[in-house]
């Protein structure tokens, strides 16, 4: 079927699919520098389609409305994040990467064979826990983020941790304003959406692998914002907004009502406990020193009983033979496997050099050392446990999910 388009991309993409359009057997009757020239080309060419690039130079409502009352379809050329949320704000949905193939754009021309829509959006959750002690959850957590997003999803860290959040200092951000105790006062008023989770969250930036963050309380006295019912209304949005949720979750297992009488008053753990909870997966870190792995082994009943039915992925961060003896590797396996029946952990090596690199630039470890020991074992921990199989280093079109389809 022979489709009369209409064209208002820049270059060298107007070229490209003016030229790949007429060699499939279609009519390009129209070009248009901008949106003004396309909505003249609208009243003298009466294209069938049109391909706009959205951005406010191409694409408004205006020209939607009028596509609309022509009966015009639109197909919105993205690339980037950006262009995608800017043509969804407007309600025009039929997205294609500007950078695609012509078959892309075909399949969503009038007469096309449109793909099967993708099943609804339901971001993963990843929650990061370790015992007290500083073993890494932060680190670590950041770190999966990066990864993450490296891989070619959208992502969003958020700091639960109620007693010592750190996720905004490591990373050099302001938390004045803490970003998921707002997004969970919004939740407590039925008001969390996409919209606010973007204007309440902070972007770092770090090119391909850039994430969303929702810093964490400053002040640990503001723990009674991170009501359990908040924390899961907006992990709840969250899931919508994002491929992947990482939490970087609080030490402390403890159910507060053991120690309080009024059944009723606010559970300071409750952030956590509710992030591990409904997680799906959980990332448990141990620090690889005697200490580290006993305060681990003692509180991992406990994480066991807090998610039952989830598969837990055990970390031994720090490992090194100055604080474990020869072998370090297989003396930490193997008392993961003899004490705790754990087993094949993630062994991530100690780093000294690379770690403080990252903690004096507040960037992640793959930006200050893409080469170290300690990055390479995290970005296997992502690829080969935390990822669908067979979607790593996939770089999805704007606004889909291709690992979901």
């Amino acid at each position: 079927m022979t489709v009369r388009l209409a064209l208002a991309v820049p270059a060298p993409h107007d070229e490209r699919l003016a030229v790949e359009a007429q060699r499939h057997g279609h009519d390009v009757v129209a070009r248009a520098d901008d949106a003004d020239g396309l909505e003249a080309a609208l009243e003298i060419a009466s294209p069938d389609a049109a391909i706009v690039w959205a951005n406010e130079r191409y694409l408004s409502y205006g020209i939607l409305a009028e596509c609309d009352a022509r009966g015009v379809r639109v197909l919105a050329a993205v690339s980037n994040d950006v262009e995608r949320r800017y043509a969804s704000g407007i309600g025009l949905y039929d997205l294609v990467d500007g950078a695609a193939d012509w078959p892309s754009f075909a399949a969503l021309l009038p007469g096309g064979d449109p793909p099967a829509p993708p099943p609804p959006s339901r971001g993963s959750v990843i929650a990061v826990w370790g015992p007290a002690g500083s073993p890494g959850r932060t680190t670590l957590a950041i770190a999966i983020a990066s990864e993450i997003a490296a891989a070619g999803f959208t992502v969003a860290l958020g700091d639960v941790d109620t007693h010592s959040a750190s996720v905004a200092p490591a990373l050099g951000l302001m938390d004045e304003a803490p970003g998921f105790a707002a997004a969970c006062r919004l939740a407590g008023a039925d008001s969390l959406s996409r919209t606010e989770l973007e204007r309440i969250g902070q972007r770092y930036n770090a090119g391909d692998s850039s994430f969303w963050v929702l810093t964490g309380i400053g002040q640990p006295s503001r723990w009674p914002e991170l009501s359990a019912d908040r924390v899961l209304a907006t992990i709840e949005e969250c899931r919508a907004w994002v491929d992947f949720v990482v939490l970087d979750t609080a030490s402390s297992l403890e159910n507060d009502e053991e120690i309080s009488s009024d059944m009723f008053a606010p559970r300071r753990n409750a952030a956590t406990l509710t992030a591990l909870r409904e997680a799906d997966q959980i990332v448990a870190v141990a620090s690889a020193d005697p200490v580290g792995l006993a305060r681990f082994l003692r509180s991992h009943g406990d994480l066991a009983d807090v998610a039952a039915t989830l598969a837990i992925t055990v970390v031994a961060n720090k490992v090194r033979a100055s604080a474990i003896g020869l072998g370090p590797s297989a003396q930490v396996t193997q008392t993961l496997a003899r004490f705790g029946g754990i087993d094949d952990p993630v062994l991530v090596p100690w780093d000294q050099q690379a770690m403080d690199a990252a903690v004096l630039s507040a960037r992640t470890l793959a930006e200050t050392a893409p080469k170290s020991q300690a990055r390479q074992a995290i970005r296997r921990l992502v690829t080969d446990r935390l990822l669908p199989a067979g979607a790593t280093r996939r770089r999805p079109v704007a606004g889909s999910r291709l690992w979901r389809r």
